[in-house]
């Protein structure tokens, strides 16, 4: 099967790859330590960065190993992330035909991008790549929608998602369903604020949303005033204050099958 970009992540990540790699909020500051305790990881080993956007989780892994690879197969993303990283070694790939050898890699990870290549073929190319008992490691930031104007802001996304895949849905979990390839070995979740304006951190923030970006220009600036007013009506902020927008970052770490 012949692998292509769902069209919501082909426009909307094409035209918002700046937006998106000013605007999206990086991972709690205690997820390299955690990953190095339960991965054990040496200083060296080969990780990948899989569907690696512009690059936000890669400080994480460079905190954990010299030897990174991101792969990408937006040509706008991979073009911030070589801006953003210009020692990391860069690679434009999707998912089901990674031009790396096999059980060539220690570790995989996919961060906020799993739920747009959750497939077999996915699964089987990074049972290929990775090394006998590798890890392949999913994360995610999620809104925290128990609090209240989180939950608003939720509320008018929801009827603009169409048929994007979403790691919220959690449709992303039948790809493991009856495959030979992983077994799921730890979970873990993380709580982190982002803290910024409202403009910045919330409105600007949303309007990177893949299925927002690619809407007309029009649309989107409506969309922005629409997510400010929300925020207004029960936070008394307006654009320009500042505010801490909470995450909750979920992690999934999946052990290679042992081959038999």
């Amino acid at each position: 099967m012949t692998q292509s970009l769902h069209p919501a992540a082909e426009k909307g990540f094409s035209a918002a790859a700046a937006l998106y790699q000013q605007v999206r909020p990086g991972y709690p500051a205690g997820i390299s330590e955690w990953l190095q305790q339960h991965l054990h990881l040496g200083p060296q080993d080969a990780l990948l960065d899989l569907g690696s956007g512009t690059g936000k989780f890669l400080p994480y892994l460079k905190a954990l190993s010299a030897n990174v690879t991101a792969a990408e197969p937006v040509p706008e993303m991979l073009q911030q992330l070589r801006l953003a990283h210009p020692e990391v070694k860069a690679v434009q790939a999707f998912s089901s035909a990674l031009p790396l050898p096999s059980q060539s890699v220690r570790a995989v990870f996919c961060a906020q991008s799993f739920h747009w290549f959750a497939t077999a073929e996915t699964l089987a190319e990074i049972h290929r790549i990775l090394q006998q008992d590798g890890d392949l490691v999913l994360i995610w930031n999620q809104r925290d929608i128990h609090t209240g104007w989180v939950k608003a802001l939720a509320d008018i996304l929801a009827p603009l998602e169409g048929d994007t895949p979403r790691c919220h849905s959690g449709a992303w979990k039948t790809a493991f369903q009856q495959q030979p390839w992983f077994k799921l070995e730890q979970e873990m979740a993380f709580s982190q604020l982002h803290h910024g304006t409202v403009e910045q951190v919330v409105s600007k923030r949303l309007l990177s949303t893949s299925f927002i970006a690619a809407l007309p220009q029009a649309q989107q600036q409506a969309l922005k005033l629409q997510f400010e007013q929300a925020v207004f009506a029960r936070t008394g902020k307006r654009a320009q204050d500042e505010i801490d927008f909470p995450y909750a970052t979920h992690v999934y770490v999946f052990k290679k099958a042992t081959e038999k």
